[in-house]
């Protein structure tokens, strides 16, 4: 992904108190400076932003290039909405940050927020334009809020001198129900950034876990890299299991051999008693039979008694009688 350093340029003046974008002017540039740092560390980890504002007595740099979202946060809390923009000197000054970047293999970026009028003429505009595009520099501009014909045409001439290979965009955008953010996510200043997009701007594809500001569960990684993991691990060990209960619900409605008798008994042995083949065709010796067999080799007293007196008895006085 490239490697740029990119600085951000807000406006601070007293037109970013409005609320005609939600929630106001300067909040819905606090709300893209979040995604803008996201999309550019993300893309690449080694990608630096820095912050500065441009109203006031003059602009002031509120965070050099560095990748901690936190200095960001403390650059903004200590931002006073006050006076009017002084847009070309901030132009110049971020200019000069991005020349002492350490990394000079990095793209050097400037994204500007404008939303006030414009106090400089044309003419120092296409020649500051020009001056930039010879450093090598790109530079985005964001304009929302004061969009009346005179602006739009300044920052128009800008960027026709300002054009380059890499690219230097300038994104109008009117007020609305949606976020500013929402509306940057479809610009080309984060194309190729990996960012999704947010909420309602889905167009209704699908949108899967990527709710929440265009992050996996609604977290954004690099402000709380540790719960983002561990929701992601969550929701694998849950994938993981759904996945072996599907496999052993298969299996389980596969035929088996369980449940079906064998052929003359489950346990039946295969010799019996008498050390004969045991089968079906083999029937079992009754009670009766054995006790029968046994008294016919082994006759009792009685028994011997009464045959005894059979053979003793004359049959011709029987029939005399």
């Amino acid at each position: 992904m490239v490697l740029e350093a990119t600085m951000i340029v807000l406006d601070n003046s007293e037109s970013s108190r409005n609320g005609d974008y939600v929630p106001s002017r300067w909040e819905a540039q606090a709300d893209a400076v979040n995604l803008i740092f996201s999309a550019k560390t993300q893309a690449n980890p080694e990608s630096s932003v820095g912050l500065m504002n441009m109203a006031g007595k003059g602009p002031e740099m509120l965070v050099t290039l560095t990748t901690d979202f936190g200095k960001l946060l403390e650059g903004m809390h200590r931002t006073k909405i006050r006076g009017s923009t002084h847009l070309a000197t901030a132009i110049q000054i971020a200019g000069l940050a991005l020349k002492h970047r350490q990394n000079k293999s990095q793209r050097q970026r400037i994204i500007v927020f404008t939303c006030s009028p414009i106090g400089e003429d044309e003419k120092n505009l296409v020649k500051l334009a020009r001056k930039m595009k010879k450093n090598n520099v790109s530079i985005d501009f964001i304009a929302f809020g004061d969009l009346d014909s005179e602006n739009t045409k300044k920052l128009e001439a800008f960027n026709e001198n300002i054009k380059g290979g890499d690219g230097s965009h300038l994104e109008i955008i009117p007020p609305g129900p949606s976020l500013l953010s929402d509306h940057i996510i479809s610009t080309p200043i984060l194309a190729g950034e990996g960012v999704a997009p947010r909420g309602g701007d889905t167009g209704g594809e699908g949108g899967g876990d990527t709710g929440g500001g265009g992050f996996d569960f609604g977290v954004d990684p690099s402000t709380d890299p540790e719960l983002a993991l561990a929701l992601r691990m969550s929701m694998e060990e849950e994938k993981a299991r759904q996945e072996k209960e599907g496999a052993s619900g298969e299996g389980a409605n596969e035929p088996t051999l369980e449940g079906i008798p064998e052929e003359g008994g489950e346990n039946q042995p295969l010799l019996n008693a008498d050390g004969e083949a045991s089968g079906s065709a083999d029937a079992p010796v009754t009670k009766p039979e054995e006790e029968e067999k046994k008294d016919k080799e082994h006759p009792t007293d009685l028994d011997k008694a009464e045959g005894k007196k059979d053979e003793d008895r004359d049959p011709d006085t029987m029939d005399t009688a």
